[in-house]
């Protein structure tokens, strides 16, 4: 199998916004409401959202591709794009997506070593990230992974407050 890890810039937004969508439903869409799925998808994924959050500095997004099929992508941020002031050390994963067809691949696992070249590069001596408390399989895979649970913070799905729980790994 081919992979492919590609920078994600202005001119890949429809494919951003189109696999955000694609891949957020897929994950979600069975445990909460159609109204709350649509509020967050339409303000998370919008094009002007999507816009704003690519032309951050610190913020980057990579995606990953199977031969020539883009199969997922990841959004990491370092210093004051990190979602939660987590300090200068830290490097935040925000988001890890794979389209169904190609999950169980270990593409998940190859964006998550890319995740951690980056944080070695930036000098990061930790990397974290949120995860749903429902989400079991996700949690399972960031366990293996070597994460640990070391927090929680409030998520927002529409109107409906959930629990992410944060996760971090101490990689120097």
């Amino acid at each position: 199998m081919t992979i492919r890890i590609e920078r994600c810039t202005s001119e890949h937004i429809s494919a951003l916004q189109e696999i955000s969508y694609e891949t957020f439903n897929e994950t979600f869409k069975a445990q909460n409401s159609p109204e709350n799925m649509k509020a967050y998808l339409e303000k998370a994924f919008n094009r002007k959202q999507l816009e704003t959050e690519l032309s951050m500095a610190d913020s980057q997004f990579l995606f990953i591709y199977v031969i020539h099929e883009l199969a997922g992508y990841m959004k990491v941020n370092i210093n004051d794009a990190q979602s939660e002031k987590m300090g200068v050390e830290s490097l935040e994963i925000e988001r890890v997506y794979i389209k169904k067809e190609f999950q169980k691949h270990g593409l998940g696992k190859v964006l998550l070593h890319k995740a951690i070249e980056m944080a070695t590069e930036n000098h990061k001596r930790k990397i974290w990230l949120g995860v749903w408390e429902k989400n079991e399989n996700a949690i399972a895979f960031y366990e293996k992974m070597g994460f640990v649970q070391t927090g929680a913070h409030a998520f927002y799905m529409g109107d409906e407050q959930q629990i992410d729980f944060i996760m971090s790994k101490t990689i120097l």
